[in-house]
């Protein structure tokens, strides 16, 4: 499933990420979003979801919580 689909509060694992766009793919590993990594839920808005991958806490737009398979 895609991150979008996840439930807030949960934490899974990434699987994989699933983009041909090597600029996202880019912009993901930067913030630690690669496979094997552990990604946390915290928040789902309408165009927006928040997630704690590491320390850090990020706003991601929708197209990119599609992109990361969990």
């Amino acid at each position: 499933m895609t991150l979008l689909e996840g439930n807030i509060g949960e934490t899974y694992m990434i699987k994989e990420i699933n983009t041909t766009d090597e600029d996202m793919n880019a912009f993901l590993f930067r913030l630690g979003c690669y496979s094997g990594e552990p990604i946390t839920m915290v928040s789902k808005k309408r165009k927006s979801c928040v997630v704690v991958i590491k320390d850090g806490r990020y706003n991601i737009d929708n197209m990119l919580a599609e992109a990361v398979i969990v």
